[in-house]
């Protein structure tokens, strides 16, 4: 994207607050007028008061001063209070936007980009963006407004003086472009390095218990310290940047001070200017280096700001190709009557086919169960119901609906899904389970649990339905956990249900229980299971083997077994002569 469309995106988040930044604004004017006129007051304080010996004027025209200083103290008070607190709105809105765009993402995107870069960019790089949004315009503002004022009253003083002073502006606007270009690509080296950190560190967080397993501390700690020179080199680049640009920066704003003293101090001595000039022109100095090092100032600010701003750019660019159709129709008053039409599969940027030509018809309330070997596609096929993932080729319709023709939301309002790795947020049970619907109240959730066979375990815990279960729900068994989120499945009641392998990884106890719960779960709901043990689907109403090549059987349990293919040999090498 260009620097201007970058910079009117960036200015169109100030729109809600004009109120803010008018305020931000006039104060940033009002304290320039003030530095700027505080040499001219002191000019003629020396010039007409003090020789005069006029003790009356000059008391009066210190309180002025003082006056003037207060407000000034005042308008710097508003500006940082109120101009942090601007910077602040704008830093949250950008981050609700991105967390908003992050919503509407499909699988394919989470699948490529590590939680950790993410996050850095939601956190780390916004908050560059917030100082950029208050002191940018703040610090232009000022140093515009003193720099002309500055120059205009130094030509108005003595303009020989002030040609040779405006003669390093050259030098100093040659070393403020090439300081940012070094500063901008450092920069962007330490934002990509910093989420790289975040990236290693919530892996190495969420996986600390198979480091533990393995007795593997010492290599994590090892590839952080890797993460951590890298960022430490970026870093070094960074300040090197920043000292080449601060050396540059002091020399040239002391240079005019020097050729102030030297050449107003020869045209003093020789008659050819008064002192009480050199002296307000000594100040002018400082007022017209000023500027310059807010600009310094600023230069830093706009290099990390803006390498943060491409960033969020670059993520709100990312565009989802799942989408609501312009005409999308609500669907309403589901049956759940599936048709799978000719649908073919592959994944972005995978030429490998993962489904070929499915076709299948799953009436309303009965069951279908999906077998084959791991990689078949088991998972992908059910994922593509609730258009996680687009069809490469082929449809699918829900009622007679393409579920390309309705809206995502009433899409997924009516299914619910079971998969084996739960997730469960670091809350209590109970606002886990209303997580199935958000509208529920306790009553309701309690019948839920009850349905799932989990509310006696539950009650048994100290806090009954206030246990809080941790992150990724860690303080509670396998079985548990599974449980909970059926409830949430029985409190959200969708007429479309998907079981993804939900038993695999639990004990034979355990999965009676929660057989019983998807029994009750399934009854009257067009169900698709996913399951490698045979025995948790023998009572399907359709049974499907899926293969690379696609679907190879197809039929009830039975039918499946008296054609003595692929499925019976499953069935037999699981339960041999049972």
């Amino acid at each position: 994207m260009k620097e201007k469309s970058k910079l009117k995106a960036f200015a169109s988040f100030y729109k809600p607050y004009k109120g803010l930044f008018a305020l931000d604004m006039i104060c940033a004017i009002l304290i320039a007028a003030i530095d700027v006129a505080f040499p001219v007051v002191t000019k003629y304080v020396l010039d007409r008061m003090i020789p005069s010996n006029n003790y009356k004027m000059f008391i009066m025209m210190m309180v002025i001063i003082l006056c003037t200083f207060i407000l000034r103290a005042i308008m710097t008070y508003i500006i940082t209070s109120y101009g942090h607190y601007m910077g602040v709105k704008i830093e949250t809105d950008m981050r609700s936007t991105l967390f908003e765009h992050l919503q509407t993402l499909p699988f394919s995107f989470f699948d490529k980009t590590r939680t950790g870069r993410l996050m850095s960019r939601v956190l780390s790089d916004l908050f560059e963006i917030s100082e950029l949004a208050h002191h940018g315009p703040e610090d232009l503002v000022i140093s515009f407004f003193t720099f002309l004022g500055a120059i205009g009253f130094m030509f108005a003083m003595e303009w020989r003086l002030a040609i040779v002073v405006c003669a390093t502006i050259p030098l100093m606007i040659l070393n403020v472009f090439r300081g940012r270009k070094r500063f901008m690509a450092a920069s962007r080296e330490v934002k990509q390095e910093t989420a790289s950190i975040n990236a290693d560190l919530e892996s190495s967080i969420s996986g600390v218990r198979v480091a533990k397993a393995f007795s593997n501390e010492e290599h994590e700690i090892e590839r952080f310290d890797t993460g951590n020179e890298h960022y430490i080199k970026a870093k070094k680049n960074y300040y090197k940047a920043m000292g080449m640009f601060s050396m540059g920066m002091d020399f040239f704003t002391a240079l005019p001070n020097l050729i102030v003293i030297g050449v107003g101090g020869i045209m003093v001595m020789r008659n050819g200017l008064d002192l009480s000039v050199l002296i307000a022109y000594t100040l002018y100095v400082n007022a017209f280096t000023s500027p310059i090092k807010r600009i310094s100032q600023f230069v830093e600010q706009f290099s990390a700001g803006m390498s943060g701003f491409e960033r969020y750019l670059e993520l709100m660019n990312v565009e989802s190709d799942i989408i609501d159709s312009p005409d999308a129709i609500t669907l309403t008053d589901v049956k759940g009557h599936i048709e799978y039409r000719d649908v073919v599969f592959s994944y972005d940027d995978d030429n490998v086919t993962v489904l070929n030509n499915i076709n299948l018809d799953v009436k309303p309330g009965t069951t279908l169960a999906v077998v084959g070997p791991s990689g078949s596609g088991k998972t992908t096929l059910c994922h593509l119901l609730p258009r996680f993932y687009d069809t490469t080729a082929g449809n699918i319709l829900v009622d007679g609906h393409n579920i390309k023709d309705v809206t995502l939301s009433s899409l997924r309002m009516n299914i619910g899904i079971v998969q084996q790795d739960v997730f469960l947020f670091a809350n209590t049970i109970m606002e886990n389970i209303r997580y199935g619907r958000l509208d529920a109240t306790d009553e309701e959730i309690i019948e839920a649990a009850k349905n799932a066979g989990v509310h006696d375990d539950i009650m048994k815990m100290q806090k009954g339905y206030d246990t809080y279960v941790g992150e990724r729900g860690m303080m509670l068994s396998g079985g548990q956990k599974q449980r909970i989120s059926i409830a949430r499945i029985f409190l959200k009641n969708p007429p479309i249900l998907i079981l993804d392998e939900a038993t695999s990884s639990l004990d034979t106890y355990t999965e009676q229980l929660i057989q019983s719960a998807f029994d009750r779960l399934s009854k009257n709901r067009t169900t698709f299971v996913i399951a490698h043990r045979l025995s948790t689907i023998v009572n399907a109403d359709d049974i499907v083997l899926l293969t690379n090549e696609g679907i190879k059987e197809q039929g009830t349990h039975e039918e499946l077994l008296a054609e003595n293919g692929e499925y019976a040999k499953l069935y037999q090498l699981q339960f041999g002569d049972q």
